[in-house]
C-alpha cells in the first residue's frame, strides 16, 4: 500500500488550532517574500551586483519564491478547511 495524500488530523477538530496555523504559515510565508522580493530588488537595481555570480543568485531567489508560492499557500488553504 502507498500513502497519496497527507492530512493534519490533529488540527481538524481544534478552529483555533486551525487559526494558530494559518496565522504562523502566513507569517511564514510574507517574511520569505518580503527577504527575497529585497534582496532581488537590491540586485536587479545595483550595478555592482551585475556579475555572474548574482546573476544565479537572482535565479535561486526566484525558484525560492516559485517554490514557497506553491506550497504554503496550499497548507494554509488546507488548514481552514
Amino acid at each position: 500500500s502507498s500513502i497519496t495524500q497527507f492530512l493534519l488530523l490533529a488540527f481538524a477538530g481544534t478552529r483555533e488550532l486551525q487559526l494558530l496555523h494559518f496565522w504562523l504559515f502566513l507569517g511564514i510565508y510574507l517574511a520569505a517574500l518580503l527577504g527575497n522580493g529585497l534582496i532581488i530588488t537590491t540586485i536587479a537595481c545595483d550595478d555592482c551586483f551585475h556579475t555572474p555570480m548574482y546573476f544565479f543568485l537572482l535565479n535561486l531567489f526566484f525558484l525560492d519564491l516559485g517554490s514557497i508560492s506553491t506550497t504554503l499557500p496550499k497548507a494554509m488553504a488546507n488548514s481552514l478547511w
